[in-house]
């Protein structure tokens, strides 16, 4: 069993995203320690892009303050590198097509090897062009995660049989965000994907309150939170790690205390 599998092996996953680089690369390294050691089962890591389409405000601004700190994918790299001697929370890293190409895509996927990523979301390459990504995920042993949303309907059934690890079910249409409604039709679309495969499905977009978690735990394998972690980031800056810590701790108890 790797490490993507582990995730979700009799336990509802609580998966927390940070926007590596904000506010520094050495905040970002101690948030993923913390968060993992406050039941963090899989960690997502934004790479900062001046151009992030399925961003929400909250996760575009980390962006900008991460570039303009400085952070590059090398650093990244390196940061992961260092988290991998004491850590070993599985670790995805959530691009664009964009800052991949640019690093060169064979160079990328041999780095995230050499670090000990685990795998990879890259929201902007639809499924009908993951061929020009998945080739060297496969390669370098980097799972390369499925998107579905509700308006994906038919390409549901295409997208599930090929799909890895587990499957990101995107709540409701539109960037990511909190949200004060989650989508209605998810049970339905996660009924579908189970009946196509057996394969573990998480659901991110608008999360952010430990009785959304909850509901959403109720009827998923896991749940994904981004815009309210890295709101938290914001508003404490370099003070931002035991807000975050407890955070991620309440949001964890939730999902625990929905399977109790």
């Amino acid at each position: 069993m790797n490490r993507i599998e582990q995730v979700f092996h009799n336990k509802k996953a609580f998966i927390p995203f940070v926007t590596a680089g904000d506010p520094c690369i050495e905040i970002t390294e101690q948030l993923v320690l913390r968060m993992a050691e406050a039941g963090a089962d899989l960690i997502e890591l934004g790479i900062p892009f001046s151009d992030p389409v399925a961003e929400g405000p909250i996760i575009q601004e980390a962006d900008y303050r991460a570039l303009a700190a400085g952070v590059t994918t090398d650093t990244i790299f390196t940061m992961v590198t260092s988290i991998r001697k004491v850590c070993n929370v599985p670790i995805a890293f959530m691009t664009y097509a964009n800052p991949i190409y640019t690093y060169g895509t064979e160079r990328f996927m041999e780095n995230c090897k050499a670090a000990g990523v685990d795998a990879l979301i890259v929201p902007d390459v639809p499924f009908e062009e993951k061929e020009e990504l998945k080739p060297y995920c496969d390669k370098n042993g980097i799972t390369l995660i499925s998107m579905i949303a509700p308006t994906s309907k038919e390409r549901i059934h295409m997208i599930t049989k090929e799909a890895e690890g587990f499957i990101y079910c995107v709540s409701s249409m539109g960037v990511t965000g909190i949200r004060s409604e989650i989508s209605s039709n998810l049970e339905e679309m996660i009924n579908l994907v189970k009946e196509i495969k057996k394969i573990p499905c998480a659901i991110g977009f608008g999360i952010s309150t430990p009785e959304q978690a909850s509901k959403m735990a109720a009827i998923s394998d896991g749940v994904i939170v981004g815009s309210a972690i890295v709101k938290i980031v914001a508003q404490y800056g370099k003070d931002c790690v035991p807000y975050v810590e407890n955070y991620v701790q309440s949001m964890k108890g939730a999902c625990i205390a929905w399977q109790e």
